[in-house]
């Protein structure tokens, strides 16, 4: 702990003084700890960008690959019919013939209060046989004996009234196949209770080209017929003889979105390197303007990013410019998307439209890597860089911080030394006066 020498001999605050010093010592530190945080910030904003890239990059690979935008979409003329188109379908119409739904098997016992056994045997379709032994004959132990062997069937106890004759209450126990269909169909054998299919098993049956030469019976054990159509899968809620129409068409709507999506996502890394490097004036508290500048003002290495993103987003596609479809840079520098433009193009030729956007977006998921790639994008590196140097800054504050206390300690000895001999002189200087102040006065003659 420092001891305090202010005014011992001199009168002076020589902590103050000593404050004062220091600070201007440490005027090399100081102007490295702001070196720090400076290069903290950019990369906070390197790293920010990198992600936003990154992501960008992602989303360009997605939009590239074969078949990105041949999105379509399904339509049916009942709402009791349902289409799924996945990324193999291709755009068609056909109309179908709902006959059957499927159902599962239920079954119920007579009306008993205790099992005939403790065992009974489940067959589920052309499957072996599973016996199942419950741990007495009551129909609570049944019932759990069945649902804990996952044979294909699951129980249920059912109240059903009292006995007529002694009044103890009676129950039937539901047996209700796991799968519907009819490969889910079931029977109950053994030394069992009787027991009475109430629900059939039966699969899902639709016609296609119904009341032609060439109708043809497509069965289901559900209700959703996978497949039916390439890449096209449908769901039936209701039997009806009249024909259902399904349709498959492109999807102008989802392919815009994908487009705009794709557009936004290039749009939003441009603005943030632009509001980054911006010079900003605002007016001081002295009243005088101060000027300040983002991480990335002046920066080549973000600058060429820039322009990475711009030419590869901007210039011609096989002598076709993406302002054709709806893609441009404003005069701000702004990248745009016209959604409206974008759909008349669409509209009048799908192929040059999405060719247009995937050679846009590899050309895009290049610049991306370029940016960003983990190992040696530029970002990457530049990351590296000033996550090096801060570092190397830091190190330096460290052993900066060694020798500021040892300047310290050293002005604090040097001015208790000076304590000490103005003290001393002090001592001498009151000898002195005394000694002099004893000396006989001499007498004037008269």
């Amino acid at each position: 702990m420092a001891l305090s020498i202010d005014g011992l001999a001199s009168g002076l605050d020589t902590t103050s003084l000593i404050n004062s010093l220091m600070q201007l010592e440490a005027a090399p530190q100081t102007l490295l700890k702001r070196k720090v945080s400076a290069t903290n910030g950019m990369i906070a904003a390197l790293k920010g960008l990198n992600t936003k890239i990154a992501e960008l990059g992602t989303l360009a690979k997605d939009t590239a690959k074969p078949a990105a935008l041949d999105l379509l979409r399904t339509t049916s003329s009942s709402d009791k019919v349902t289409a799924t188109a996945g990324r193999s379908a291709a755009a068609g119409e056909t109309s179908i013939v709902v006959d059957q739904l499927s159902a599962r098997q239920i079954s119920l016992s007579e009306r008993i209060s205790a099992w005939p056994d403790t065992a009974l045997t489940i067959t589920v379709g052309s499957a072996d046989p599973v016996t199942v032994t419950a741990a007495s004959d009551s129909l609570d132990d049944i019932v759990t004996a069945v649902n804990k062997a996952s044979a294909g069937v699951s129980a249920m106890k059912v109240a059903a009234g009292t006995d007529a004759v002694t009044g103890d209450p009676l129950f039937r126990v539901q047996f209700t196949a796991t799968d519907s269909g009819t490969a889910g169909a079931f029977s109950i054998g053994g030394t069992a209770a009787t027991v009475t299919d109430i629900v059939s098993a039966q699969d899902a049956q639709l016609r296609l080209w119904a009341g032609t030469a060439a109708e043809q019976v497509i069965t289901s054990p559900s209700n959703t017929f996978t497949r039916l159509l390439p890449g096209v899968d449908v769901t039936v809620g209701e039997a009806s003889a009249a024909p259902v129409t399904i349709t498959v068409q492109r999807d102008d709507t989802a392919i815009g979105e994908a487009a705009k999506k794709f557009v936004d996502s290039i749009a939003g890394a441009l603005a943030e390197i632009a509001a980054k490097s911006a010079v900003t004036s605002r007016t001081g508290s002295n009243g005088k303007p101060v000027v300040g500048s983002g991480p990335f003002t002046g920066d080549s290495g973000i600058r060429a990013v820039n322009q990475w993103l711009v030419s590869t987003a901007t210039l011609p596609v096989d002598g076709v410019s993406p302002s054709t479809i709806g893609i441009s840079l404003t005069k701000d520098g702004v990248l745009e998307f016209d959604e409206e433009r974008f759909a008349a193009a669409l509209e009048k030729d799908p192929a040059r439209t999405t060719n247009i956007v995937q050679q846009l977006a590899a050309r895009v998921a290049g610049a991306a890597d370029q940016a960003s790639d983990r190992f040696d994008g530029l970002l990457t590196t530049k990351i590296t860089g000033q996550e090096s140097l801060v570092g190397q800054l830091s190190n330096q504050i460290d052993n900066w911080d060694t020798r500021l206390a040892t300047r310290r300690a050293t002005l604090e000895r040097t001015y208790a030394a000076l304590e000490v001999q103005l003290s001393t002189m002090n001592a001498q200087s009151a000898w002195l006066a005394s000694q002099v102040n004893s000396l006989p006065k001499m007498q004037s003659a008269s």
